[in-house]
């Protein structure tokens, strides 16, 4: 069964140096969906230090719960943010929503 719209929780707003959680999920696929972000329509890998570009980021990205987390945001990590939940049927993705540094 395809995924359907996964719901996506970014925050609006984060200080500098706070960490931040967003959220990714959608339940009706089959087999489980697994999850990937994306900033500004480019794909966050899921390891941020294997990374040929210097994201600069720390953070945990699990595509098994969808689940993003910045441990200590800085200005660069401001953007677009949007979850794409994938399984052998197919995928769908989120809205792209904004998140404040």
């Amino acid at each position: 069964v395809k995924p359907m719209t996964p719901r996506c929780s970014v925050p609006k707003a984060v200080p500098v140096g706070k960490s931040a959680s967003l959220h990714c999920h959608e339940n009706e696929g089959f087999p489980k969906s697994t999850y990937s972000w994306y900033r500004n329509s480019e794909p966050l890998p899921a390891d941020s230090k294997s990374s040929s570009k210097p994201l600069n980021s720390s953070y945990t990205l699990n595509p098994a719960t969808g689940t993003l987390v910045f441990h200590a945001v800085h200005k660069g990590d401001t953007g677009r943010y949007s979850c794409i939940a994938t399984n052998d049927a197919g995928f769908a993705k989120c809205e792209e929503q904004e998140m404040e540094v």
